[in-house]
C-alpha cells in the first residue's frame, strides 16, 4: 500500500503548492534506507514535498500511483514500475547498471571502486588467496569482475563461486542447501582465503558456512561484505567488515535532480553515483596473512600508532631486523614500502575521522599529531589530491 507522508510546513496553505513525489524504495536493507534518509533531508530543507512512500513489496505492483496526481518519483530498477516512464512525469531510478532504463536519470552504484576498494583492503592484508561470492545479479557480477581485474593487476587469480545458474536449478536449493554448496566451494580454496562478497547479505551466508566446514574467521576464511548495514555486520558472528557507501549523500542529491526535473529541467540520462568512502573494519578482516613475523610486527605497529608522526626508524626498532632488511622484506611482501604503509595508514585514519565524526579539521590535525591545520592539509592533499573539506563535503553523510 501506499503511505502519504506530507513535509512540515509553515502555512497550512502551501500544502496544495507542494509536489507531490512518490519514493518506490526499500527499507529493509541499508542501501534503500540510506537513500531515503538523504531524500527526506533534501524534502525538510528545500520541500515542502508530499510524499507517497510505497511499503509493499518491490516486485509487487503499483495499482494506486496513477490516482495520485504524481509530480515525480525515485524509484527502484524493478520491472512493475517501468510504465512510470512513460507517464510523462520525472522519474529517477536507483539502478546498479547504465543501461537498464536509459536515457533516463538513475542512481548508478560505482561498481569499478567498490571492487577495487575490496582488492586494497586485502593486499593491505598481505593475502595472496583471494575469493568472490555474489549472486546472480548485474551489480553483484559488476563488482566481482573488478575485484578480479584488480587482483590480477597485482599478480593474483581469483577463485569465483558458481551459484546455480539457472532460475529452475536455485528454486530446488534452498538457503540451507545453498549453504552447502558455499562450504564445499569453501574447502575447495586455499588457505587462508580473503573472499569478497557482494553484499552483507551474501557475506553472512559465507561465514555461516564457514561454522559448517569448522574453519575459523578471519584467521583461516576473511570476509568482506558490501553496504555496511549495521543491522546485519553487527549482529553476525564474528562481526562482519564491510565497505560503506555515500548512499545517503546520493538520496540527496537524487532529490535535488528531481526538484530541478520537476521545474521542467529536460530528463537527459542524468547520473547520480553512489560512491564507496571507506571500509568499515570489524573482526571477519581484522587479521594480517603475513608469515614473516617481523613484517607482521612491523605492519601492527604502524597500525596501532595512525595518530602519531612516527617514522621508519622507529618501526625498525619494533622489529628484531635491520632498516634494509625490514625494507626488502616488506616491499617483497606487500609491494610497498614502510614509509608507504605509514602513509597509508595515516591517511586512512584522518578519512575516518572525517567521515565518521564531527571532528573539526583542526580537532583532527591536533588528534594526528600535525602542527596545524596547513601541515594536515598538505600531507593529505598529496596522498589524496583533495582537500580534507572537500574529502569530507563528497563522501559524508550530509
Amino acid at each position: 500500500m501506499v503511505d502519504e507522508i506530507v513535509g512540515k510546513m509553515s502555512e497550512a496553505s502551501h500544502c496544495a503548492e507542494a509536489p507531490s513525489v512518490l519514493l518506490f524504495v526499500e527499507t529493509s536493507r541499508e542501501f534503500g534506507r540510506g537513500l531515503l534518509h538523504g531524500i527526506a533531508k533534501y524534502s525538510r530543507l528545500h520541500g515542502p514535498w508530499r510524499v507517497y512512500r510505497w511499503t509493499g513489496a518491490l516486485d509487487s505492483s503499483l495499482p494506486e500511483w496513477k490516482h495520485l496526481k504524481i509530480s515525480g518519483a525515485i524509484v527502484r530498477d524493478v520491472g512493475v514500475v517501468e510504465g512510470l516512464a512513460h507517464s510523462g512525469i520525472p522519474v529517477i531510478f536507483a539502478q546498479h547498471n547504465k543501461e537498464s532504463y536509459a536515457p533516463f536519470p538513475a542512481i548508478i552504484t560505482e561498481s569499478k571502486a567498490i571492487g577495487c576498494m575490496a582488492a586494497e583492503h586485502f593486499l593491505d592484508r598481505g593475502f595472496q588467496n583471494f575469493a568472490y561470492c555474489g549472486l546472480d545479479f548485474v551489480w553483484s557480477r559488476a563488482r566481482g569482475q573488478h575485484f578480479v581485474q584488480r587482483l590480477a593487476q597485482a599478480g593474483f587469480e581469483v577463485s569465483v563461486y558458481r551459484h546455480p545458474s539457472s532460475e529452475e536449478s536455485r528454486s530446488a536449493h534452498n538457503d540451507r542447501n545453498e549453504q552447502s554448496l558455499i562450504a564445499e566451494w569453501l574447502r575447495s580454496l586455499p588457505k587462508p582465503v580473503a573472499v569478497m562478497c557482494c553484499n552483507d547479505d551474501r557475506a553472512l551466508q559465507v561465514i555461516e558456512a564457514c561454522k559448517h566446514v569448522n574453519y575459523d574467521v578471519p584467521d583461516r576464511v576473511s570476509v568482506l561484505g558490501v553496504d555496511n548495514d549495521v543491522l546485519v555486520c553487527d549482529l553476525a558472528d564474528p562481526p562482519i567488515s564491510s565497505i560503506a557507501l555515500n548512499t545517503e549523500g546520493a538520496g540527496y542529491e537524487a532529490a535535488r535532480l528531481l526538484d530541478r526535473l520537476m521545474k521542467g529541467e529536460p530528463m537527459a540520462g542524468q547520473t547520480i553515483g553512489v560512491s564507496p568512502t571507506h571500509i568499515v573494519t570489524r573482526m571477519s578482516t581484522d587479521v594480517l596473512a603475513v608469515s614473516d613475523r617481523d613484517v607482521s610486527t612491523a605492519l601492527q605497529f604502524i597500525r596501532r600508532n595512525p595518530n602519531r608522526l612516527i617514522q621508519v626508524n622507529d618501526v625498525v626498532e619494533a622489529t628484531n631486523v635491520s632498516r634494509r632488511v625490514l625494507e626488502k622484506r616488506f616491499k617483497s611482501i606487500l609491494r610497498r614500502s614502510v614509509h608507504q604503509e605509514i602513509r597509508r595508514v595515516r591517511v586512512g585514519h584522518i578519512v575516518q575521522l572525517l567521515i565518521g565524526t564531527d571532528m573539526s579539521i583542526t580537532e583532527i590535525a591536533t588528534h594526528g599529531g600535525f602542527d596545524g591545520v596547513e601541515h594536515i592539509a598538505r600531507y593529505f592533499r598529496k596522498e589524496t589530491g583533495m582537500s580534507l573539506r572537500d574529502y569530507r563535503k563528497k563522501h559524508a553523510p550530509r
